[in-house]
């Protein structure tokens, strides 16, 4: 299985999101690929990304992931945790940090839905913490200095014994992803 997690107040319909299963459609199509719209609640994201985890494990599939800013956040504990490869693109490191500016009303542009932030969502983020990479052969981590919305000198610290690659300029979308999709599928050895 591979799958694709977005990030926070994103979908499925991002540009990534799309360019991704475009690609995997064309190029992989026996690939199982596996792209929810998560719920707004972390909690509840991660519960269903575990159930499809455990049910690709059930049924003897690889683990791939590839994981947008917070979606990069959930893969981490998940590639840590039950397994497999991940590409992170600009990756949130410690979201739990930020969440205090978004507490309160939002607003998701692709699923239209008007939702609330919690304080509780903070800790709930907080639980899926991997403070150290222990296994940095799993990951392949994607950068641009350019992200206005990540510090990416954070996942340059976390993720410096991992496959990196740090683009100057860009932004938190990642400039040029499109082109990055070649070798995103090596490293997830979706020939294999």
């Amino acid at each position: 299985m591979l799958l694709y997690i977005h990030g926070f107040n994103s979908s499925p319909l991002s540009d990534k999101g799309v360019i991704s299963a475009q690609y995997i459609q064309t190029h992989f199509p026996d690939v199982h690929f596996e792209q929810p719209q998560l719920p707004s609640c972390p909690h509840s994201a991660m519960m269903l990304l575990i159930e499809l985890v455990e049910k690709a494990l059930q049924n003897g599939q690889p683990l791939r992931f590839i994981g947008s800013s917070l979606g990069g956040y959930f893969a981490s504990y998940l590639a840590e945790k039950y397994g497999g490869r991940a590409v992170l693109v600009n990756p949130a490191v410690k979201p739990f940090e930020l969440f205090d500016e978004f507490i309160g009303p939002q607003y998701n542009p692709y699923t239209d839905e008007h939702y609330q932030v919690l304080p509780i969502h903070k800790q709930q983020v907080a639980e899926f913490n991997t403070e150290v990479i222990l296994h940095p052969d799993r990951f392949f981590v994607l950068l641009q200095s350019g992200d206005e919305v990540l510090d990416y000198r954070q996942a340059v610290h976390k993720y410096h014994c991992c496959k990196l690659i740090l683009e100057s300029g860009g932004d938190h979308s990642f400039v040029g992803y499109s082109d990055k999709m070649a070798e995103i599928c090596d490293f997830l050895f979706l020939d294999k």
